[in-house]
């Protein structure tokens, strides 16, 4: 491997995320995609051509044990990122794993020890603190913007029709929590640090799947500092954030995966000073900046940073205590 256009990625599902996000996102970053892996290889090599990936392969083992693979993406379903992580780590692979990284705490941090024991670089794909949009708002507060930061408002909303999708299974470790609202959590995590108390209640989905439709609620973290939030699969897609503060407001439209279309805008406290909108800059797709990092913190150009040993330790803690807080209000 030389550089970061030589990367050799694997991708370890025929996961329709991949095809969307992930490789659009490849092409622009760098790197090559490789190979692709499923359960099915007639399936696999059949996503391969359709989808520009060099070939498909017959079994995830195949992959991780494949020496002409520099790293894996592995976006299945949320019960088998803990298996399939950890067996990429034991190989030497690098790993970007979809979020949440896994759909409990215990897996977590079962896959982030492996992660710490053998020294090979995962990432959690929150790509939102990589890209352009999230650093313009990190300017503007550390700029003194809108003061002291006291409240995020933040939801993630889309809608769910099938009733065979995975993120209705409880058996894959789906639900609206886990699947988006890790989000407004993982925005939380970046500006206040680790929570402190959680509150949460939910709606189940319908026919006693045993997953969220909608979950709303709120963390606390030091200084008295909140976030509200909400999250569901049963209306049109929403991903709009507010960040509350001492002298102002800071509103996303979609601060998570922000398109051309989307903006940044300013508010002034009590209506004092003018209205200013940013419109988004962006060019490229949403998970392009953080796939150029990892390239680069791969063949050793750049320092990694966002890893997850660092960061989806507290993820997975409050999705945790807002699951088992909603668990509790379904009881009374």
């Amino acid at each position: 491997m030389t550089g970061t256009a030589n990367l050799r990625w694997g991708i370890i599902s025929t996961a329709n995320i991949a095809r969307a996000a992930f490789l659009p996102a490849l092409r622009v970053a760098g790197g090559t995609a490789a190979a692709v892996a499923g359960r099915d290889g007639a399936r696999a090599a059949r996503y391969a051509a359709e989808h520009g990936i060099e070939r498909g392969v017959q079994g995830y083992q195949t992959l991780v044990d494949d020496p002409d693979i520099d790293a894996l993406y592995i976006p299945l379903p949320n019960s088998l990122h803990a298996q399939w992580t950890i067996r990429a780590l034991e190989a030497g692979k690098p790993v970007l794993c979809e979020k949440p990284l896994c759909g409990n705490l215990a897996d977590t941090q079962r896959v982030l020890s492996v992660a710490r024991q053998t020294g090979t670089l995962l990432w959690e794909a929150f790509v939102f603190p990589f890209n352009e949009h999230m650093q313009r708002i990190r300017s503007l507060v550390d700029d003194g913007a809108i003061g002291e930061v006291r409240e995020i408002q933040a939801g993630f909303h889309f809608a769910v029709s099938r009733p065979d999708n995975i993120r209705m299974s409880a058996e894959l470790e789906g639900g609206a929590l886990r699947d988006v609202g890790c989000y407004p959590v993982r925005l939380a995590q970046e500006m206040f640090g680790e929570h402190r108390t959680a509150w949460a209640t939910s709606v189940p989905a319908p026919g006693g799947q045993g997953v969220d439709m909608e979950t709303w609620g709120t963390l606390g973290y030091a200084n008295e500092r909140r976030l509200l939030l909400s999250c569901g699969m049963r209306r049109g897609r929403d991903t709009f954030s507010r960040l509350l503060g001492t002298k102002g407001q800071i509103h996303v439209s979609n601060l998570f995966h922000p398109g051309p279309g989307d903006q940044v805008t300013l508010c002034p406290a009590d209506g004092a000073g003018h209205i200013t909108e940013f419109p988004a800059t962006v060019d490229e797709p949403a998970f392009t900046a953080a796939i150029r990092h990892i390239n680069a913190a791969i063949s050793g150009a750049e320092p990694p940073r966002l890893l997850a040993v660092q960061t989806s330790a507290a993820t997975a803690r409050a999705l945790g205590d807002l699951a088992a807080s909603a668990a509790a209000q379904g009881q009374t």
